[in-house]
Protein backbone atom coordinates (compact mmCIF):
# COMPACT_ATOMS: atom_id res chain seq x y z
CA UNK A 1 0.00 0.00 0.00
CA UNK A 2 3.23 2.17 1.29
CA UNK A 3 5.02 1.64 -2.19
CA UNK A 4 1.40 2.25 -4.07
CA UNK A 5 0.80 5.48 -2.66
CA UNK A 6 4.56 6.90 -2.84
CA UNK A 7 4.29 5.61 -6.91
CA UNK A 8 1.28 7.49 -7.50
CA UNK A 9 2.73 10.47 -5.50
CA UNK A 10 5.82 10.67 -7.72
CA UNK A 11 3.59 9.78 -11.18
CA UNK A 12 1.53 12.87 -9.82
CA UNK A 13 4.75 14.91 -9.37
CA UNK A 14 5.97 13.93 -12.63
CA UNK A 15 2.86 15.15 -14.42
CA UNK A 16 3.08 18.84 -12.18
CA UNK A 17 6.51 19.42 -13.42
CA UNK A 18 6.14 18.98 -16.93
CA UNK A 19 2.69 20.64 -16.76
CA UNK A 20 3.35 24.06 -15.85
CA UNK A 21 7.03 25.53 -15.34
CA UNK A 22 7.40 29.10 -14.58
CA UNK A 23 10.58 31.17 -14.41
CA UNK A 24 11.13 32.07 -10.86
CA UNK A 25 8.96 29.23 -9.35
CA UNK A 26 10.26 25.59 -8.13
CA UNK A 27 8.12 22.99 -7.29
CA UNK A 28 8.15 21.54 -3.97
CA UNK A 29 6.08 18.28 -1.97
CA UNK A 30 3.95 19.23 0.65
CA UNK A 31 1.84 17.63 3.00
CA UNK A 32 -2.03 19.61 2.56
CA UNK A 33 -4.15 18.81 5.88
CA UNK A 34 -7.99 20.01 5.26
CA UNK A 35 -9.45 17.12 7.77
CA UNK A 36 -7.28 14.62 6.25
CA UNK A 37 -3.09 14.50 5.51
CA UNK A 38 -2.85 14.25 1.99
CA UNK A 39 0.58 14.46 0.02
CA UNK A 40 0.67 16.95 -3.04
CA UNK A 41 2.95 19.21 -4.93
CA UNK A 42 3.31 23.09 -4.83
CA UNK A 43 5.14 25.71 -6.54
CA UNK A 44 7.39 28.48 -4.33
CA UNK A 45 8.68 31.84 -5.59
CA UNK A 46 12.38 31.33 -5.98
CA UNK A 47 14.10 34.16 -3.61
CA UNK A 48 17.73 34.39 -3.82
CA UNK A 49 20.46 37.17 -2.51
CA UNK A 50 21.44 38.74 -5.67
CA UNK A 51 24.34 41.70 -5.80
CA UNK A 52 24.79 44.50 -7.66
CA UNK A 53 28.23 45.39 -8.48
CA UNK A 54 28.93 48.94 -9.74
CA UNK A 55 32.58 48.42 -11.85
CA UNK A 56 34.06 45.76 -9.52
CA UNK A 57 32.69 47.14 -6.33
CA UNK A 58 29.44 45.64 -4.34
CA UNK A 59 27.25 48.29 -3.75
CA UNK A 60 23.86 46.16 -2.75
CA UNK A 61 22.61 42.97 -1.90
CA UNK A 62 18.87 42.74 -1.90
CA UNK A 63 16.68 39.40 -1.90
CA UNK A 64 14.98 39.36 -5.31
CA UNK A 65 13.53 36.72 -7.52
CA UNK A 66 16.37 35.44 -10.06
CA UNK A 67 14.42 36.45 -13.11
CA UNK A 68 14.77 39.85 -14.76
CA UNK A 69 17.76 40.87 -13.61
CA UNK A 70 19.04 42.98 -16.45
CA UNK A 71 15.73 45.07 -15.80
CA UNK A 72 16.09 45.30 -11.55
CA UNK A 73 19.96 46.67 -12.11
CA UNK A 74 18.91 49.17 -14.92
CA UNK A 75 15.52 50.56 -12.83
CA UNK A 76 17.61 49.98 -9.17
CA UNK A 77 20.46 52.25 -10.93
CA UNK A 78 17.56 54.68 -12.33
CA UNK A 79 15.37 55.10 -9.11
CA UNK A 80 18.43 55.26 -6.54
CA UNK A 81 20.02 58.15 -8.61
CA UNK A 82 22.98 56.27 -9.47
CA UNK A 83 22.72 56.44 -13.20
CA UNK A 84 21.22 59.60 -15.15
CA UNK A 85 19.76 57.53 -18.35
CA UNK A 86 20.47 54.17 -19.49
CA UNK A 87 23.14 55.94 -21.59
CA UNK A 88 25.55 55.99 -18.35
CA UNK A 89 25.01 51.85 -17.89
CA UNK A 90 27.31 50.14 -20.72
CA UNK A 91 26.87 46.77 -19.87
CA UNK A 92 25.02 44.32 -17.77
CA UNK A 93 26.13 40.49 -17.18
CA UNK A 94 24.73 38.17 -14.56
CA UNK A 95 26.70 35.31 -13.00
CA UNK A 96 25.35 32.63 -11.11
CA UNK A 97 26.96 31.41 -7.99
CA UNK A 98 26.21 28.63 -5.80
CA UNK A 99 25.05 30.75 -2.88
CA UNK A 100 23.32 33.44 -5.01
CA UNK A 101 23.82 35.83 -8.09
CA UNK A 102 26.34 38.50 -8.60
CA UNK A 103 25.05 41.42 -11.45
CA UNK A 104 28.23 43.34 -12.99
CA UNK A 105 27.15 46.82 -13.93
CA UNK A 106 29.46 48.77 -16.26
CA UNK A 107 28.83 52.22 -14.95
CA UNK A 108 30.04 55.33 -16.94
CA UNK A 109 33.25 56.85 -15.38
CA UNK A 110 31.41 60.16 -14.18
CA UNK A 111 28.67 58.14 -12.46
CA UNK A 112 30.99 55.95 -10.78
CA UNK A 113 32.93 58.85 -9.27
CA UNK A 114 29.73 60.14 -7.61
CA UNK A 115 28.44 56.80 -6.35
CA UNK A 116 31.90 56.55 -4.88
CA UNK A 117 30.98 59.50 -2.99
CA UNK A 118 27.81 58.32 -1.94
CA UNK A 119 28.57 54.41 -1.65
CA UNK A 120 27.41 52.61 0.85
CA UNK A 121 27.16 48.92 1.66
CA UNK A 122 24.11 47.54 2.86
CA UNK A 123 22.55 44.22 2.36
CA UNK A 124 18.25 44.43 2.31
CA UNK A 125 15.62 41.95 3.47
CA UNK A 126 12.55 41.64 1.02
CA UNK A 127 11.58 45.02 0.32
CA UNK A 128 14.03 46.83 2.52
CA UNK A 129 14.41 50.44 2.04
CA UNK A 130 16.95 52.18 3.97
CA UNK A 131 18.72 49.60 5.65
CA UNK A 132 22.51 50.92 5.70
CA UNK A 133 21.69 54.59 5.60
CA UNK A 134 24.09 56.50 7.42
CA UNK A 135 22.28 59.50 8.60
CA UNK A 136 18.41 60.31 8.73
CA UNK A 137 18.97 63.15 5.80
CA UNK A 138 20.03 60.72 3.75
CA UNK A 139 16.42 58.95 3.50
CA UNK A 140 14.50 61.49 1.92
CA UNK A 141 16.00 62.80 -1.47
CA UNK A 142 15.75 66.32 -2.74
CA UNK A 143 14.28 66.27 -5.91
CA UNK A 144 12.34 68.69 -8.42
CA UNK A 145 8.92 68.60 -8.70
CA UNK A 146 8.00 66.59 -11.31
CA UNK A 147 6.07 68.61 -14.20
CA UNK A 148 2.21 68.21 -15.14
CA UNK A 149 2.31 66.24 -18.59
CA UNK A 150 0.26 63.25 -17.62
CA UNK A 151 -3.60 62.36 -17.42
CA UNK A 152 -5.31 59.64 -16.24
CA UNK A 153 -8.31 58.50 -16.85
CA UNK A 154 -10.22 56.38 -13.89
CA UNK A 155 -12.17 54.80 -16.11
CA UNK A 156 -8.72 52.91 -17.96
CA UNK A 157 -8.28 51.74 -14.33
CA UNK A 158 -10.46 48.75 -13.80
CA UNK A 159 -10.10 47.10 -17.32
CA UNK A 160 -5.78 47.70 -16.26
CA UNK A 161 -6.47 45.85 -13.11
CA UNK A 162 -8.45 42.75 -14.96
CA UNK A 163 -5.56 42.79 -17.33
CA UNK A 164 -2.67 42.68 -14.47
CA UNK A 165 -4.78 39.91 -12.54
CA UNK A 166 -4.93 37.60 -15.70
CA UNK A 167 -0.75 38.35 -16.40
CA UNK A 168 0.49 37.62 -13.00
CA UNK A 169 1.41 34.33 -13.94
CA UNK A 170 3.97 33.54 -11.19
CA UNK A 171 1.82 35.49 -8.49
CA UNK A 172 -1.08 32.66 -9.33
CA UNK A 173 1.02 29.85 -9.16
CA UNK A 174 2.74 30.82 -6.45
CA UNK A 175 0.20 33.32 -4.04
CA UNK A 176 3.54 34.85 -2.87
CA UNK A 177 4.85 37.87 -5.15
CA UNK A 178 3.97 41.37 -5.45
CA UNK A 179 3.37 42.92 -9.25
CA UNK A 180 4.63 46.61 -10.75
CA UNK A 181 2.86 47.73 -13.96
CA UNK A 182 2.99 50.00 -16.72
CA UNK A 183 -0.09 51.21 -17.85
CA UNK A 184 -1.43 53.54 -20.42
CA UNK A 185 -3.96 55.97 -20.19
CA UNK A 186 -6.04 54.46 -22.76
CA UNK A 187 -6.58 51.29 -20.42
CA UNK A 188 -3.82 48.70 -21.25
CA UNK A 189 -1.19 46.92 -19.01
CA UNK A 190 1.93 47.40 -21.59
CA UNK A 191 3.80 45.53 -19.32
CA UNK A 192 4.20 44.05 -15.66
CA UNK A 193 6.95 42.12 -13.15
CA UNK A 194 6.97 40.17 -10.32
CA UNK A 195 9.40 39.35 -7.56
CA UNK A 196 8.50 38.62 -4.04
CA UNK A 197 9.95 42.13 -3.14
CA UNK A 198 7.50 45.04 -3.53
CA UNK A 199 10.40 47.51 -4.43
CA UNK A 200 12.31 45.17 -6.82
CA UNK A 201 9.05 43.84 -8.45
CA UNK A 202 8.87 48.33 -8.87
CA UNK A 203 12.64 48.56 -9.95
CA UNK A 204 12.24 45.75 -12.68
CA UNK A 205 9.56 47.85 -13.96
CA UNK A 206 11.38 51.01 -13.85
CA UNK A 207 14.24 49.18 -15.69
CA UNK A 208 11.54 47.89 -18.31
CA UNK A 209 10.11 51.24 -18.54
CA UNK A 210 13.79 53.09 -19.09
CA UNK A 211 14.00 49.79 -21.71
CA UNK A 212 10.92 50.33 -23.65
CA UNK A 213 10.81 54.67 -23.69
CA UNK A 214 7.16 54.24 -22.35
CA UNK A 215 6.49 57.95 -21.20
CA UNK A 216 2.58 58.48 -21.18
CA UNK A 217 0.90 56.61 -18.67
CA UNK A 218 0.96 55.49 -14.69
CA UNK A 219 2.59 52.80 -12.56
CA UNK A 220 0.73 50.25 -10.84
CA UNK A 221 2.13 48.42 -7.75
CA UNK A 222 -0.20 45.42 -6.19
CA UNK A 223 1.39 46.43 -2.44
CA UNK A 224 0.88 49.32 -0.23
CA UNK A 225 2.86 52.55 -1.07
CA UNK A 226 5.73 53.68 1.15
CA UNK A 227 7.37 56.79 1.12
CA UNK A 228 10.67 55.16 -1.11
CA UNK A 229 7.95 53.81 -3.73
CA UNK A 230 7.55 57.18 -4.10
CA UNK A 231 10.75 58.44 -4.17
CA UNK A 232 11.46 56.09 -6.63
CA UNK A 233 9.05 56.44 -9.13
CA UNK A 234 9.90 60.74 -9.18
CA UNK A 235 13.44 59.78 -9.22
CA UNK A 236 12.13 57.94 -12.65
CA UNK A 237 9.92 60.75 -13.66
CA UNK A 238 6.81 58.61 -13.17
CA UNK A 239 3.99 61.36 -12.27
CA UNK A 240 0.95 59.01 -11.14
CA UNK A 241 1.57 56.37 -9.05
CA UNK A 242 -1.92 53.54 -8.45
CA UNK A 243 -1.50 51.54 -5.28
CA UNK A 244 -3.46 48.56 -4.49
CA UNK A 245 -3.64 48.96 -0.98
CA UNK A 246 -3.24 52.14 1.44
CA UNK A 247 -0.52 54.82 1.39
CA UNK A 248 1.69 55.36 4.68
CA UNK A 249 1.83 59.16 5.70
CA UNK A 250 5.54 59.85 4.75
CA UNK A 251 4.42 58.95 1.51
CA UNK A 252 1.64 61.38 0.91
CA UNK A 253 3.92 63.37 2.24
CA UNK A 254 6.91 62.76 -0.34
CA UNK A 255 4.37 62.34 -2.90
CA UNK A 256 2.96 66.39 -2.55
CA UNK A 257 6.77 67.29 -2.24
CA UNK A 258 8.01 65.54 -5.42
CA UNK A 259 4.51 66.40 -7.55
CA UNK A 260 3.50 62.60 -7.65
CA UNK A 261 -0.07 61.58 -8.05
CA UNK A 262 -0.34 59.10 -5.40
CA UNK A 263 -3.64 56.76 -5.45
CA UNK A 264 -4.08 54.70 -2.96
CA UNK A 265 -7.09 51.02 -2.92
CA UNK A 266 -6.91 51.04 -6.42
CA UNK A 267 -9.97 48.33 -6.78
CA UNK A 268 -12.37 48.08 -9.24
CA UNK A 269 -14.56 51.28 -9.48
CA UNK A 270 -12.83 52.21 -6.24
CA UNK A 271 -9.57 54.61 -5.51
CA UNK A 272 -8.43 57.20 -3.04
CA UNK A 273 -6.62 60.28 -4.22
CA UNK A 274 -3.90 61.34 -1.82
CA UNK A 275 -2.26 63.92 -3.85
CA UNK A 276 -2.49 66.14 -6.97
CA UNK A 277 -6.28 65.04 -7.94
CA UNK A 278 -5.52 66.96 -11.33
CA UNK A 279 -3.99 64.36 -13.55
CA UNK A 280 -6.80 62.63 -12.67
CA UNK A 281 -9.99 62.18 -14.93
CA UNK A 282 -12.59 60.83 -12.26
CA UNK A 283 -15.72 61.76 -14.02
CA UNK A 284 -15.45 59.19 -17.28
CA UNK A 285 -15.05 56.24 -14.07
CA UNK A 286 -18.73 54.43 -13.88
CA UNK A 287 -20.12 54.40 -9.68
Amino acid sequence: MEKNSFEKTSQKSSAFLKATVLPGARAVTVQRHNGMVQTDCDWLAEEVPVALIYNGVSHVVMMATPQELSLFALGFSLAEGIAASPQDIYDIEERKGPRGIEVHIELAGRAFEALKQSRRNLVGRTGCGVCGTEQIEHVCRPLPMLPFTQRFPLAALDSCLEQLHERQKLGQQTGCTHAAAWLSPTGTVLGQCEDVGRHVALDKLLGLRAQEDWRDGAALVTSRASYEMVQKAAQCGVEILFAVSAATSLAVDTAAQYGVSLVGFSRPRRATVYTHPERLDEAARSI
